[in-house]
């Protein structure tokens, strides 16, 4: 390896927005879950969100969804709205999340 390969150091996102993970990987009940009251997109039920679906009732929820807390018991989605319908649409009780400390300004850069 290069010494110039050596001294590159890439930044992750966490740290150019000096986010911090709260809680790590957990797994927490759909129900809990709320969109983002900022989220640009819509989920929409298409032939994606059914191949989706099919996917997550073979597989599960593979990539788990970014949340924030909101309160005690409730979350809310930052990123994976279409994981967290497409789970429920499959009928799965919890899914796995990474719980982080966002900003509404944070929350809403990560969509951009």
């Amino acid at each position: 390896m290069s010494k110039v390969r050596e001294k590159i150091k890439l930044t992750s996102y966490d740290e150019l927005l000096k986010v911090e993970i709260t809680d790590g990987l957990k797994e927490i009940d759909v129900d809990k879950l709320h969109d983002f009251s900022n989220y640009p997109f819509k989920v929409s039920d298409d032939e994606k969100m059914e191949e989706l679906t099919e996917s997550i009732r073979e597989r599960g929820v593979l990539l788990p969804i970014l949340v924030r807390k909101t309160n005690d018991e409730e979350y809310e989605i930052i990123s994976g709205h279409r994981r967290t319908h497409a789970a429920r649409l499959a009928g799965i009780e919890k899914v796995p999340v990474i719980i982080r400390e966002l900003s509404d300004d944070d929350a809403t850069i990560l969509h951009l």
